[in-house]
């Protein structure tokens, strides 16, 4: 039940919005190489993170952007490119930005409190997270698929020893939402038993709800609730790819400044703001630039009660969320693109083939489009070696040559015989003799 204090809030943050609406200005003129979007708005905790988030969901890189909501007003300016380093110019993108951000904004007061949540009933959402190992995506996959579930969306992290994902199912029979109260009790049960694994000391979960989640965002807070974080000290990321993160406090003004010094990626400003808010701290000021391989990041902010970072406790704890906000997405391995028909059982099957074939999912997109599935992997040989060219070369002839692609590897890993590109695996012949030669087929009790 939504309290009256709740409900107090919501009208005068709606009363504020009125008197003071959103304004955003967006210029191809003024910047030769990118363009330059302007809001400004009555300031509020997580907006930040909301205009963020906008431009993140629109693949833009953000080369540039100046952050200042002191006192009751926000003001940010942003210099953004797509991922080819173009300006924005298409109609609806620039659309979507005005309306997403500008005085007709559909950001409800609830959703402002809880960023990235919204309503759905299309499918059931499946959060997960638990300990890290060899197979752990296959058995999950095999889990869903025995269950007669699809997966039409997903998205796993792993780090630190610890697993996340996201999962987007729907009903094998109906296409929709599974209602069935006692399956999805099942659905719980069983995934929390192969999150669990063998490793009881480390706790594993299992979250089932109808809608639809805004999954990075979601896997941020998971593993930040999860303390991935803990000994980032030990972490294999070698010393000259680590994120150096600095923290110390300007005592004149009351701030605590955080330096960032770290290669440049898609979608880094939103892992960190994501992180900060998550940690309760309010950026005052901050200053991004990413024009080059490497960003520089500088933020001025307070905890939401005031106070800039009191101890070399909170200091310490504030580097190592920061570094692992920037690593979570960080992707080690090989990069396989697949782009299939969509149908029951495709994830389970194809991660299936790459445990069986000694390499483990360090991370995995998985989208669903007019029955059209685009899946991206990044495998890691099971042993810590380098993958094997010779691996790569069998898994795509089994699967076939164009429907499993390679991205961004050695030239080597490309140089494999031309093979048809429908193979037995995406025939639909599910249940063939060939599926039962390879081990796709599996009964779970």
């Amino acid at each position: 039940m939504v309290s009256y204090s709740q409900n107090m809030d919501d009208e005068y943050e709606k009363f504020i919005r009125r008197m003071n609406p959103p304004r955003v200005v967006i210029d191809n003129e003024s910047c030769k190489n990118a363009t330059v979007i302007q809001v400004d708005s009555a300031n509020k905790h997580g907006i930040l993170l909301e205009v963020v988030q906008v431009l993140t969901d629109l693949n833009l890189m953000i080369s540039k952007a100046y952050i200042c909501s002191d006192g009751g007003w926000f003001m940010d300016v942003f210099n953004v490119t797509d991922k080819d380093g173009n300006k924005i110019t298409d109609e609806a993108s620039l659309d979507y930005i005005q309306k997403s951000l500008g005085p007709d904004s559909c950001f409800a007061s609830s959703m402002r409190r809880s960023v990235g949540v919204m309503s759905g009933m299309d499918h059931t959402a499946i959060e997960l997270i638990g300990s890290d190992r060899p197979g752990l995506l296959s058995e999950v996959s095999a889990v869903l698929t025995h269950l007669k579930c699809n997966v039409v969306n997903a998205e796993v992290w792993t780090h630190n020893t610890r697993a996340a994902a996201v999962m987007q199912v729907t009903d094998e029979e109906t296409g929709g939402a599974i209602a069935d109260p006692e399956r999805l009790a099942m659905v719980k049960r069983l995934l929390c038993n192969v999150l669990k694994g063998t490793n009881k000391s480390r706790e594993a979960k299992t979250v089932v709800s109808h809608g639809v989640t805004h999954t990075e965002r979601r896997l941020h807070q998971m593993m930040f609730a999860d303390r991935d974080y803990e000994g980032m000290g030990e972490s294999a990321m070698e010393e000259k790819e680590r994120p150096n993160v600095n923290v110390t406090n300007w005592h004149d003004k009351d701030y605590s400044v955080v330096t960032i010094r770290c290669k440049d990626r898609p979608k880094l400003l939103f892992d960190i703001v994501c992180t900060l808010t998550d940690m309760q701290y309010v950026v005052f000021h901050g200053n991004v630039d990413a024009e080059g391989p490497e960003a520089y990041l500088e933020y001025c902010m307070r905890h939401v009660d005031g106070s800039p970072v009191k101890s070399d406790a909170e200091r310490e704890r504030v580097i190592q969320c920061l570094e692992a906000a920037i690593e979570r997405r960080v992707s080690e391995g090989l990069k396989l693109e697949l782009c299939t028909a969509d149908r029951v059982g495709l994830l389970s099957d194809v991660t299936r083939i790459f445990r069986e074939n000694s390499l483990t999912v360090s991370r995995a997109e998985v989208t669903t489009k007019d029955g059209k599935a685009v899946n991206t992997f990044y495998v890691r040989d099971t042993s810590g070696y380098p993958v094997d060219p010779k691996i790569i070369d069998s898994i795509r002839r089994t699967i076939g040559q164009t429907i499993l692609q390679v991205k961004g590897c050695p030239e080597e890993l490309n140089q494999v015989p031309h093979e048809s590109p429908t193979r037995f695996l995406f025939s639909g012949l599910f249940k063939s003799r060939s599926f039962c030669n390879f081990g796709l087929v599996r009964s779970y009790s």
